[in-house]
């Protein structure tokens, strides 16, 4: 399984962004796509997920309210919407399929990784 992510860019601060994720097939029904985000010096850390069949969907605390995980079925590709964007908010995002929900384990396949970085 291969993913592409995309959409990064550089922003102003309250901006919205909208990152892609295009999976190169379709996850058996049990998995769960992922973005993580790790900003300069910093570990890396969840950000939201999708379950690819049932579409359930899990956040971080800093990403409820802000940020938006959907999945389009048809395309391959799981999308995340980031609203009100924050100079914190500044790393690179990837995505990762996955199978399990615990998101302190390096599992599964991932991508390249985005750069998202949002000037104050």
């Amino acid at each position: 399984v291969q993913l592409q992510a995309s959409g990064g860019g550089l922003v102003q601060a309250g901006d919205s962004l909208k990152l892609s994720c295009v999976v190169s097939r379709r996850p058996i029904s049990s998995y769960l796509i992922a973005w993580f985000r790790q900003a300069p010096g910093k570990e890396q850390e969840f950000v939201a997920a999708v379950t690819w069949t049932t579409s359930s969907q899990y956040y971080a605390d800093f990403a409820k309210g802000r940020f938006t995980i959907s999945r389009d079925n048809a395309k391959n590709t799981v999308r995340l919407h980031m609203i009100s964007l924050e100079p914190e908010d500044t790393a690179v995002y990837y995505c990762n399929s996955r199978l399990t929900q615990h998101w302190n384990t390096q599992t599964g396949y991932w991508g390249q990784g985005t750069l998202v970085t949002v000037s104050s």
